[in-house]
């Protein structure tokens, strides 16, 4: 299998990019890693990544954690104040 070319590249990088272009602003999306772990994007600049065993900690965790965030609301800085 021969390399791909310049012109193939950069014919790839604009698809990609009107892929990443396309998805609607605030929505989130899963994926599967080359190692194994599922990254969630759409939540800031970064992806966050997390194994199966760490998600299924934090979903069951999931009141106890939105309880956490409503006591400590006024401490947090919130991007829609208002």
């Amino acid at each position: 299998m021969s390399e791909p070319t310049k012109e193939e590249l950069l014919a790839r990088i604009a698809e990609l990019e009107k892929q990443t272009s396309s998805r609607p602003k605030g929505s989130l999306e899963f994926r599967v890693g080359e190692k194994g772990g599922v990254s969630v994007y759409g939540l800031g600049r970064f992806p966050v990544t997390l194994y199966y065993e760490q998600w299924v900690r934090l979903l069951d965790k999931s009141d106890d954690l939105r309880s956490f965030l409503e006591e400590n609301k006024s401490r947090l800085k919130l991007k829609n104040a208002g």
